[in-house]
């Protein structure tokens, strides 16, 4: 195991703890609403918006402790748009990191209200955050404004929007890539700067936007190339459904390579930030080489 991994491994551990923690004592009624919202967020993944954020904490003299309540918020949100996303009137997706997608373990009633639930107790969670102090109620707002009609959910929005049109163009792509997923890795990285008066920010705002554009052009390829043992969910759907992608716009070997080119602009920005940034060096990597 690299030392990348073994310090990822780290940061995946200590946030596990607090979203086992969290599960632990959620406690809702009824039944199948506990059991729906535990059963998406125990699926697993890299968590690789909640780890960023506590690797830029920990990078630019946050603290992890400082951001742990809205890395927990931000892994909510996440999940929440992938319990929606899975929707039949939305992707239709049938499996989610491997498994069954949670619509077809509680029907599609339930899965839009664990979505419901888990956006909700995000906002809750970061409304506690507020009463620290002012710097923690613009980091809460961050959070909101990306995942909100000015971020993740205008892009899903415009995603579905240019299914199968044939109208969509490069500046359309840019706004799904922006919002859809950007957004959100965006606050990943910006929360720990809001919270450390403003340290680096205008880098890792730029950052995170790379990132976002980043992964969601991997993810467009590998759902070329990739395969379902290794991501866990259906693969081909974006071309069955007229997807507008990067591999529609772009081609498929010119997406790969705006990979290396978006990867390169990520090291120019990190370069800027002063002191030990191997982790978010190897970061990059670790987004690219999913098409390993």
């Amino acid at each position: 195991m690299s030392e990348f991994e073994n310090i990822y491994k780290g940061y995946l551990t200590q946030f596990n703890r607090c979203l086992a923690s969290f599960c632990d004592n959620l406690r809702c009624r009824p039944a199948v609403l506990n059991d729906s919202l535990v059963y998406s967020l125990k699926l697993g993944g890299k968590r690789i918006r909640p780890v960023l954020m506590l690797a830029t904490a920990d990078i630019i003299g946050t603290g992890t402790d400082k951001v742990m309540q809205f890395a927990l918020a931000l892994e909510l949100i996440h999940t929440y748009s992938l319990i929606h996303d899975d929707l039949p009137d939305m992707d239709n997706d049938d499996f989610r990191r491997g498994k069954p997608s949670n619509h077809k373990v509680f029907g599609a009633g339930n899965a839009i209200l664990a979505g419901d639930g888990l956006l909700n107790t995000a906002y809750s969670i970061l409304f506690d955050e507020c009463f620290k102090g002012s710097e923690y109620v613009s980091a809460a707002k961050f959070i909101c404004d990306c995942a909100g009609v000015r971020g993740m959910i205008a892009g899903q929005s415009a995603d579905l929007l240019h299914e199968r049109d044939g109208e969509g163009d490069e500046s359309e792509l840019e706004f799904i890539y922006e919002n859809k997923t950007a957004k959100l890795i965006t606050a990943a990285t910006v929360v720990p700067s809001i919270l450390n008066g403003g340290k680096y920010y205008p880098e890792l705002k730029a950052l995170g936007k790379k990132l976002g554009y980043l992964f969601q052009l991997t993810d467009d390829i590998l759902d070329v190339e990739g395969n379902f043992e290794k991501l866990g969910k259906s693969l081909g759907k974006d071309a069955a459904e007229g997807k507008l992608t990067g591999v529609k716009v772009y081609g498929l070997d010119n997406c790969k390579l705006r990979v290396d080119v978006i990867g390169d602009d990520c090291i120019k920005i990190i370069d800027g930030i002063h002191g030990d940034a191997t982790f978010l060096y190897e970061f990059v990597n670790f987004i690219k080489t999913r098409l390993g």
